[in-house]
């Protein structure tokens, strides 16, 4: 019998070929992580321990995927790129794996893979086109997670936390960031925190902007909850309504944007004459939800 030739592979073929197929795509918005220590500081930050099931959405090279899998045993991967789902499980292969699920994480269902209300963590580096679509959905869902730990860009961070901005003038006064749909969205369901600003340079390709891990902590809908007399419900539909209107026109004092509102009802909300809707607190837009016309 004629001898079978050995198909010797070329290791080198192999990793360019996995070079291609893990390069990053401009049109889904692109950007790994490459920084081992800042993985690190992300799941520290989301405090993982054994025990916990962690949801990460855009696992890209799996940089944070492999760092997870070192604190704890059941991590799903959400990946859009099938290019890079594929990359990901050949990876994982040979070792500690995690679930792998090709989808687009605003049609994702957590209900689908048993994760349930308050019963996972997220951890997260996102496009940043998608940041607002992606809080909403998750902080609004039947199956919210304890806590998220995300990657976004550093302005965006500042929003939602309210940082101080520092004055263009020398010895002028620091004033507090003013509150958005955004900012208010976010806090009305958890506890915002900036853990860290991240350099462009630990991403490829570089963004044109910097970063920041982005922790939101103790989520729930208890907020709704807070200040209903017993027996009756608030899903925050009338709270939202509120909010969206009292900011349809930024520069006018809320009295002209709610005009159903009277003194007294902003008396009693603790809201000044000449206030704008920037002004607010997640407070006071209850108080006027809860009265609301």
């Amino acid at each position: 019998m004629p001898n079978k030739r050995k198909i010797r592979r070329n290791p080198q073929k192999k990793q360019a070929s996995r070079k291609r197929t893990s390069a990053p795509k401009k049109s889904l918005g692109q950007n790994f992580l490459t920084s081992e220590k800042i993985a690190e500081e992300i799941v520290q930050a989301a405090s993982v321990g054994p025990d916990d099931v962690v949801l990460e959405v855009g696992p890209g090279k799996g940089i944070l995927t492999e760092t997870l899998l070192k604190k704890t045993k059941k991590v799903i991967a959400v990946e859009k790129d099938r290019r890079l789902v594929e990359f990901l499980r050949e990876k994982f292969s040979d070792r500690k794996k995690p679930d792998v699920v090709n989808a687009d994480i605003l049609k994702f269902n957590p209900g689908d893979y048993g994760l349930k209300n308050n019963g996972y963590k997220l951890v997260a580096n996102i496009p940043y086109y998608i940041t607002s679509h992606f809080l909403r959905k998750f902080l609004e869902s039947d199956f919210q997670p304890s806590s998220m730990v995300l990657m976004v860009q550093k302005e965006v961070a500042e929003r939602v936390v309210g940082l101080p901005v520092k004055p263009k003038k020398k010895n002028a006064r620091f004033r507090p960031l003013k509150e958005s749909i955004l900012s208010v969205s976010v806090k009305v369901y958890g506890e915002p925190k900036i853990i860290r600003t991240v350099s462009a340079s630990y991403f490829s390709p570089k963004p044109k902007v910097d970063s920041a891990v982005l922790l939101i902590d103790n989520i729930s809908k208890k907020f709704f909850k807070d200040g209903v007399k017993s027996g009756e419900e608030n899903d925050g539909k009338a709270f939202f309504e509120i909010l969206k209107k009292g900011f349809s026109e930024k520069r006018k004092m809320l009295k002209n944007n709610l005009p159903e509102f009277t003194a007294e009802d902003f008396a009693k909300c603790e809201i000044p004459p000449k206030a704008r809707a920037e002004n607010l607190s997640p407070e006071n837009w209850r108080c006027l939800s809860l009265i609301s016309p």
